[in-house]
């Protein structure tokens, strides 16, 4: 392994040592009268090919610095109305100053023609014309067409392998991250052009102080004050369905805002729309998602690695307001409204055979499993931002409070063949409401030459489940016996508060910025459960446990002061971040009734350095690493017995430590954009090293867990690189990408008492292109090559591989103008051992567009071999099994798209 790290970083520095030369200078005209936005490229002689390129600006002055093994390259300036000068100059560093000789410019034709990818600093411009289709509606649709660019599944943006930082329109941040919503269903027609902000700090009065290595996204309109939006109303049977979809928008210079209403019954995710994506700058405060503390759960029917919209069995209301405004005349100063509620139900069902190994202590078994679901969500949340960036400081305020009221049911049927024939049948219900507020404050304050910084966080949330399973004859867990009442229920309470507080003082001197810090976090949990209508004895004598065993009354608190230095350095060429924190930890977990009193007092030093190194104009180049210590949470400190799911009851051992988790991560990244060609590139590695003090134990009898820990020193390994090359073909518009990945983990575990080292290989290569060449006909394609392979050594032995191949193909034909006749297929297939099964997907859809009223009528018919069930089939450490899984029937849907003006 450090053989693999040493060769990576020896190719990394060999890239940073190659002969980097800068030349610079001033363009004149034969008066000495400056010339901006003349273009100077580096070219090495004889090649088509550009090494670099660079703009005067308005006084004239350029700067390109560019890497070439040849000994002299050719310098050439261009300018409007000017000659054309070419100049050949040594391979070094110098300084280079010209006059041009004005030169009239005949102009017999002229052709406006657009760039479709320019550059202009760390601002990376694409036309959107360039790259949409006749069947393209929304941004969305367009984005994930632009090279360099990706659109995940869960809607976050990626340029170049990374997720941006922020999501612009016209320049302001109305979203706070959750842009899906705008990405979703702002009409392409009011976009004039996506810009990518490389290196992009979002908080001004530390822009050339504090770098940042992600990138933001800027979507700007073509006009100023646009009031626009996108709308559906899609109905269908077999039975009823509809789809209904109405995002009003309005961006204006000085207020914005965005109204959502979806709602649907045809698998449509959309509940969330309104997640967070880009969490910003941390010296803009703390933002989370907040979710629930999920400890108890009905046992879940599986899901499918397919499109949502293939077996998502749901009714869902989804309802958002979006508000930003200008409360001061010199626009510094904004406030922002955002609140959505959600209301959801989900049926699912699946049907599974688990085949059990044998182990040293228990017999072979098989599981035959029939799960079938309704998952019920209410969740509203309202969120208050105020806001000011300036040169001069820097300020927001966010609060933020979630409540939840969701329910969970559950309906098993269960047959364990092992020595004998056991079947039953159990009705489970989860009710667990939640209430969350968070606040989080961030102040940046010019002192003289310097910045002081105070930052504030504060989270209370309460978390109330309640688990009954019935009949209480279905439990089997062993070492459990169910009394002879009709239900089993486990109750638990959690509250959490936590509290970070810190200030620093920055000093800014020749591109360098230190940062010393002070701060103290502080988390307090306490856990109060019990667990009722049961009883156990599955490690002492004859006697039942005491009924003390069944329940939990645990406060855990953690404390950290902490003192932390940063340092950061930005110049043309180099990005360079410190963080140097060293942190008093302590922690503490009591539960008298159960003997529990475990405590950690630890000093650590938790580095965090990041470099970034710009050449050549298209080049970047970045090492990380860190160290990192966590000491668990409450999950990892309760004794008295848990059923966290009706098919396992955990525990740990009163007197088992404190978990301590120390990591180490370091990797490297090459990445390579070439606006002028339309070439982007990006190649990473990364190493991490978790060394942990406690490892799992899980005891697996007949389908049902028993989780236990032991106390011994063990590793998590893992290293992985993955690479990605994508390139748009102006000449037969068509924009393509390749990537691969390439991930090992190895890890120390234990089952059912046995020790043994697992190890999982997966590689994948993905394909992904998209054209427009024709003017009847546009294709989207992309396709995932994947093989896993999982080896088990020790006294678990077992050797596994899985291969699995999955495609979409959208194909969309133009016969006539207006009309669009479309073609989709999904095709997901898997292999392991001897099993292979192949899952496609089919739907056909016509759309007639009334151009004059940009209105959208369409036909829609999906799963057209109306394929019912999913089938896959998996080998595990423990287990092979296989799982079917109920999807959506076929259905049609008639649907009117139309845009808000």
């Amino acid at each position: 392994m450090k053989k693999k790290i040493s060769l990576f970083l020896m190719i990394f520095f060999s890239v940073l040592s190659f002969a980097q030369k800068t030349v610079s200078g001033k363009i004149t005209d034969e008066d000495g009268v400056a010339i901006p936005s003349a273009s100077v490229t580096v070219e090495e002689p004889g090649k088509d090919a550009i090494l670099a390129y660079g703009i005067t600006n308005a006084k004239g002055e350029y700067k390109v610095t560019f890497t070439s093994a040849e000994s002299n390259v050719d310098l050439k300036v261009k300018a409007f109305n000017q000659r054309p000068l070419t100049k050949q100059i040594t391979n070094s560093d110098q300084t280079m100053s010209f006059k041009m000789e004005g030169e009239a410019t005949e102009i017999k034709e002229v052709k406006l023609k657009t760039k479709m990818v320019t550059a202009r600093g760390d601002t990376i411009s694409y036309d959107l014309k360039a790259f949409d289709s006749k069947s393209d509606r929304t941004l969305a649709d367009v984005l994930k067409k632009m090279p360099g660019i990706e659109v995940n599944t869960d809607g976050t943006i990626l340029y170049q392998g990374n997720a941006i930082n922020k999501f612009y329109v016209n320049g302001k941040d109305l979203m706070e991250g959750g842009y899906g919503t705008i990405n979703n269903s702002l009409p392409k027609d009011a976009v004039q052009k996506v810009e990518v902000l490389e290196n992009h700090q979002p908080v001004k009065i530390l822009q050339d102080k504090v770098p940042s290595d992600q990138a933001a996204i800027n979507i700007k309109l073509k006009n100023s004050v646009t009031m626009t939006g996108r709308g559906e109303v899609g109905v269908g049977g077999s039975p009823l369905l509809w789809n209904v979809k109405l995002t009003p928008m309005f961006f204006g210079q000085k207020s914005q805002w965005v109204v959502n209403y979806k709602s649907n019954n045809v698998g449509e995710q959309v509940e969330n729309e309104g997640n967070i994506l880009s969490f910003g700058n941390r010296f803009e405060g703390k933002r989370i998602n907040a979710s629930q503390n999920d400890w108890l759960n009905v046992e879940n029917a599986s899901t499918p690695n397919l499109p949502v919209k293939r077996y998502l069995m749901n009714s869902v209301h989804y309802i958002s307001a979006n508000y930003l405004t200008n409360i001061d005349k010199k626009k510094e100063w904004e406030l922002k409204a955002n609140a959505n509620y959600t209301n959801n139900a989900v049926e699912r069902e699946s049907y599974s055979e688990q085949q059990f190994f044998a182990t040293t202590d228990t017999p072979a078994s098989t599981v035959f499993q029939n799960i079938h679901n309704n998952f019920y969500t209410d969740k509203a949340k309202g969120e208050l931002i105020f806001t000011k960036n300036a040169k001069k400081g820097f300020f927001k305020n966010t609060t933020s409070f979630s409540q939840y009221w969701n329910a969970d049911r559950g309906i098993v049927d269960r047959t364990v063949n092992s020595t004998a024939n056991l079947t039953r049948h159990g009705e489970e219900a989860v009710e667990s409401p939640t209430t969350s507020f968070q606040n989080s404050l961030s102040t940046i304050i010019p002192w003289k030459e310097k910045m002081v910084n105070v930052m504030s966080y504060i989270n209370y949330q309460t978390d109330k489940q309640t688990l009954d399973v019935s009949p209480a004859s279905y439990l089997a867990i062993p070492g459990f016996l169910p009394t002879s009442t009709d239900f089993v229920t486990q109750n638990l309470r959690l509250k959490t508060f936590e509290a970070n507080h810190s200030v620093n003082i920055g000093f800014s001197a020749k591109g360098w910025t230190f940062t010393p810090e002070v701060g103290f976090n502080f988390k307090s949990t306490d856990l109060v459960s019990s667990l009722s209508n049961i009883i156990t004895n599955p490690f002492t004598g004859p006697n039942a446990t005491p009924a003390s065993q069944y329940s939990n009354d645990l406060s855990y608190t953690t404390a950290t002061p902490y003192g932390s230095l940063g340092v950061n350095y930005k110049n043309d060429s180099w990005s360079l971040y410190a963080s140097l924190p060293v942190n008093s930890n302590n922690i503490k977990a009591e539960d008298p009734l159960r003997l529990v009193s475990k405590e950690v007092n630890k000093v650590t030093f938790e580095p965090i350095v990041f470099a970034q190194y710009t050449f050549a104009s298209f080049w970047k180049a970045s090492v990380n690493a860190n160290i990192n210590n966590n000491f668990g949470e409450i999950n990892s400190a309760y004794s008295g017995f848990l059923m966290t799911s009706p098919n396992g009851i955990n525990a740990m051992y009163a007197n088992n430590p404190i978990p301590q988790n120390n990591n180490k991560t370091a990797g490297t990244r090459i990445e390579y954009r070439n606006p002028l060609n339309n070439l982007f590139f990006n190649i990473n590695y990364r190493y991490s090293d978790a060394k942990r003090n406690l490892i799992s134990n899980p005891r697996i009898v007949a389908g049902y867990t028993v989780m236990e820990y032991k106390e011994q020193d063990n590793h998590l390994l893992n290293n992985g690189y993955n690479l990605e090359v994508g390139k748009y073909f102006p000449k037969f518009k068509t924009n393509a990408s390749v990537s691969y990945s390439n991930n090992t983990a190895k890890s120390d575990a234990f089952l059912n008492n046995d020790s043994y080292t697992n190890k999982n290989n997966s590689q994948s290569v993905g394909v992904k292109f998209n054209n427009t060449y024709f003017s009847w006909m546009s294709i989207d394609y992309n396709a995932s090559f994947s093989r896993t392979k999982q080896t088990s050594t020790g006294q678990v032995i077992s050797n596994a591989a899985r291969k699995g191949f999955t495609h979409n193909l959208g194909l969309f034909l133009y016969p006539i103008e207006n009309h669009t006749i479309g073609f989709n297929w999904d095709q997901v297939n898997t292999n392991a051992a001897n099993e292979k099964y192949n899952n496609g997907f089919y739907d056909l859809s016509y759309q007639f567009t009334w151009a004059k009223k940009k209105i959208d009528f369409e036909v829609k018919w999906l799963n057209i071999a109306n394929k019912r069930v999913f089938e896959t089939y998996d080998i595990n450490t423990s287990n092979i099994s296989y799982t079917r899984i109920q999807l959506r029937p076929s259905q049609v849907m008639f649907t009117v798209k139309f845009n808000f003006k």
